[in-house]
């Protein structure tokens, strides 16, 4: 019996076996995945994840809570849990508080004077 004649009479499985043992072995080693934002300062996480279409990372705050932020970026833009807690911190960090109007500063200071004492002294 021919070699060519052996290889013929196997079932189909394992030729299949054979021949993707084969394309396995050529494939070469295993790709790991990388985070490529590990090791990024948040400022740098914002300029290339958010500076394109928000240009102040104080108006992305919008006096939003860091677990609110936190839980929106991991959802929706950064690689990892850290990435995202960085984010969050830095654009807390940066977030002003709101501005009071005039008005207000004004009442405010108005309420701050005190009429003057009465004197303890009778006329």
């Amino acid at each position: 019996m021919k070699p060519s004649s052996k290889l013929l009479a196997w079932p189909a499985l394992g030729r299949g076996l054979l021949v993707l043992g084969a394309l396995t072995s050529w494939s070469g080693p295993a790709a790991f995945a990388q985070n490529i934002d590990e090791g990024k300062s948040a400022q740098q996480l914002f300029a290339n994840s958010c500076a394109t279409c928000h240009s102040n990372p104080r108006v992305l705050a919008k006096g939003r809570f860091r677990p609110t932020l936190f839980a929106f970026l991991q959802d929706h833009y950064t690689t990892g849990v850290g990435e995202a807690w960085t984010l969050a911190s830095y654009l807390a960090s940066v977030d002003a508080p709101p501005a009071r109007s005039r008005s207000a500063k004004q009442a405010k200071q108005k309420a701050g004077k005190r009429p003057p004492a009465p004197s303890a002294q009778p006329n």
